[in-house]
């Protein structure tokens, strides 16, 4: 795995003359986000831009920043949006809307920054009225830190994000830590749908120590990404650690060299998953999961190449012959409890459930769903489960579909590991 040095920039914040420093002016009860803007061209290059430790800031409108030289965001106090959910959603809906409400333009050497004090530094989405309303229209993406060069997300926290949270598309040299989101809901008959923890789209990335509570992929990485790391993490209530989905509409994909590991997953849908689109196209290649605990986890280890939209009809006919190809899949040190008693999950509006797998008994550990010649190296490792009733081990894989030993049986039955998955 190429991970270069993404630290040494650093040094370019503390010695580069003329620094400003801008502490964001606010006004109770109104927008501060006017004032701010006011300001920005201004603070482009060799700038701080404080929101102050004690403040709680009111992040009404969308706040774009230009593209940025030497540029740090220190988030020390609060910011709130608004709570007027027909106010956001005309805000979305207009031509204007940058496509997150906080919106980077790209740049060189840019920080993103919280702080490590529990109470301050919180960014409020007041998501929970959006869930217990089940409002998905017009919804607002959270933060795009995307075609960043250079870049650092750290101590940041997020407070019931409405859905979307950080996308990174098209930035390198990316290092995201010690962050934090809260995306779990006080009414066990709301969900918090779309709550994507990090969307990974660039190259070069580094996400390490975050805590991610949510309703959505814990971390997705996407179409083009590739040298991506994510490890020493917390995934809660989510979909798990999700390559994809790759491949809509005949989509070529390029996923190359992604490792995935340390994580603990905590009453996921999902642990490692991949998604690629019926009739998809292209390649996934490297990729690793490794060292993963998971409890209370349906579905712990998941590779689909039929992922489709189940809210709009059923699973459609395939006749190309192309699918979104995978090589050198390693799943290695999986250790844990999978959920095999009667649930449904927060996200289910359809019947049968979108994530139903006709078949399955509920008890597999692995469910490998591919086409024939599409797959090559997928490969199984200490895998060590149970079920929460006690009940055998089971997996699901087509063996007209696999090339190699996988590390277990390939069949629809009982989990058997193989020499080569020990």
């Amino acid at each position: 795995m190429r991970i270069s040095s993404i630290f040494a920039f650093a040094a370019y914040f503390y010695t580069t003359v003329a620094w400003k420093t801008f502490i964001v002016p606010h006004s109770p009860g109104k927008d501060d986000t006017p004032a701010l803007l006011a300001a920005l061209p201004n603070l482009a290059v060799n700038s701080s831009i404080v929101f102050a430790k004690g403040t709680t800031y009111n992040i009404f409108t969308p706040i774009k920043f230009p593209v940025f030289t030497n540029v740090e965001i220190v988030i020390e106090g609060n910011l709130t949006y608004p709570t007027d959910i027909p106010t956001i959603q005309a805000t979305v809906a207009s031509s204007s809307f940058p496509g997150h409400w906080i919106f980077f333009s790209g740049g060189n050497n840019v920080t993103l920054r919280g702080t490590t004090d529990p109470r301050w530094g919180w960014i409020d989405g007041h998501g929970q009225a959006w869930w217990d309303g089940q409002i998905l229209d017009n919804r607002p993406h959270g933060v795009n830190f995307g075609k960043i060069t250079n870049g650092v997300i750290r101590d940041i926290k997020i407070w019931k994000p409405v859905a979307w949270n950080f996308a990174t598309s098209g930035s390198t040299n990316l290092h995201a830590f010690n962050n934090q989101i809260h995306a779990l809901s006080d009414n066990n008959n709301s969900f918090p749908f779309n709550t994507y923890g990090f969307s990974a789209g660039g190259t070069n990335m580094l996400f390490e120590r975050n805590t991610i509570q949510n309703g959505d992929d814990c971390l997705t990485v996407g179409n083009g990404a590739k040298d991506i790391v994510f490890r020493d993490s917390y995934c809660e209530g989510g979909h798990g650690l999700s390559i994809g989905s790759l491949g809509k509409g005949g989509q070529v994909a390029d996923v190359q060299n992604v490792l995935i590991e340390n994580v603990t997953m905590y009453n996921t849908l999902y642990g490692a998953r991949f998604k690629s689109w019926t009739g998809g196209n292209g390649l996934a290649r490297n990729i690793t999961w490794r060292n993963i605990t998971f409890s209370d986890v349906p579905f712990p280890i998941y590779v689909t190449q039929n992922y489709w939209d189940q809210n709009v009809g059923p699973k459609p006919n395939t006749t190309s012959p192309n699918n979104t190809h995978i090589q050198d899949f390693l799943f290695e040190n999986f250790m844990g409890v999978i959920k095999d008693t009667p649930y449904v999950e927060g996200s289910c509006v359809t019947d049968p459930c979108w994530y139903f797998v006709a078949n399955a008994t509920g008890k597999e550990v692995a469910i490998f769903d591919l086409y024939p010649n599409t797959t090559s190296n997928i490969l199984t490792r200490d895998i060590f489960a149970k079920t929460q009733t006690g009940a055998p081990v089971d997996v699901m894989c087509d063996p007209t579909t696999i090339t190699n030993d996988i590390g277990f049986k390939c069949w629809d039955g009982q989990f058997i590991r193989t020499t080569t998955g020990l």
